[in-house]
């Protein structure tokens, strides 16, 4: 939902939705997110470059960061330093900038228990990352330089994750304005399934709130009224196709609004028609 002009605290008439982006709204911050997977096939994967399932750890961990190119490292043609961006164990914002050592794994300081963006801050001649760069939990590398624990974000491409996934930040509550899918289907008459799926705070199950199928061709999913997601929700898009090889993007944007400026802690949630 797009709202009209409004009249700024400097007395200026500016959309509300330009004002918020500049920081002149009190207690709301934009949210946009968006994915990438370049190889969809019949089961059902998170919409983000590393493909499969997004992994979602259970509890807070320093995170592994190298790249698969020794030029990427502090002083290198390539990225030299990576932001990572994410929650700690009780769900609070935090950032942490590590500088690159090329293939040789850098620890954290701070423990994630959610990273949902991590970009190069830093890089050298090249203008960016020479290698894929990867964040795991846990230490190790295969042959490749590969991280063999669990693999929560890479930077494959454009300098930045592309993770169609998200957890509410605690104190805040997410209203998501639309979802975005586009599909590249390999073949002709195949198809893509595309879901939105949330698990709430204090459930263990992922529930569906947005399906629908598309073929080659984008489908923007905006609604009238903002979807609320309380603070501690996990959200991510998902798609199978009905056939191999599929590339598909997604997206999703809307507001987080601190919970003591909204005088509630669970938002109005339409999927369910009550509070959450």
């Amino acid at each position: 939902m797009s709202i009209p002009n409004s009249i700024t605290r400097f007395g200026r008439n500016e959309p509300f939705d330009l004002q918020m982006s500049r920081g002149l709204v009190p207690y709301h911050v934009p949210l946009y997110k968006f994915g990438f997977n370049p190889d969809i096939n019949g089961t059902e994967e998170t919409i983000w470059t590393q493909g499969g399932n997004y992994p979602w750890p259970t509890s807070a961990a320093v995170a592994y960061v190298n790249s698969t190119d020794v030029d990427d490292t502090d002083g290198g043609t390539g990225a030299q330093k990576v932001l990572v961006v994410g929650l700690d164990a009780d769900y609070n914002y935090i950032k942490e900038e590590v500088t690159m050592n090329g293939r040789t794994q850098v620890v954290t300081d701070a423990e994630f228990l959610r990273i949902f963006r991590a970009y190069v801050t830093l890089s050298g001649s090249s203008g960016g990352a020479e290698g894929t760069i990867y964040i795991a939990y846990g230490a190790g590398l295969d042959g490749s330089f590969i991280p063999t624990g669990t693999i929560t974000a890479n930077l494959s491409g454009g300098n930045q994750t592309q993770i169609a996934a998200y957890t509410v930040p605690a104190g805040k509550s997410l209203y998501l304005d639309d979802i975005n899918f586009t599909a590249a289907i390999s073949a002709a008459n195949h198809y893509a399934t595309i879901s939105f799926v949330a698990r709430f705070p204090g459930s263990n199950t992922w529930r569906t709130l947005f399906i629908d199928v598309i073929q080659s061709n984008q489908l923007i999913a905006k609604f009238e009224y903002p979807q609320g997601f309380p603070e501690k929700t996990d959200v991510e898009c998902r798609a199978f196709t009905s056939n191999n090889n599929n590339l598909i993007g997604a997206s999703f944007q809307g507001v987080l609004i601190d919970n003591d400026a909204t005088n509630t802690a669970a938002p109005f949630n339409a999927f369910e028609g009550n509070l959450v």
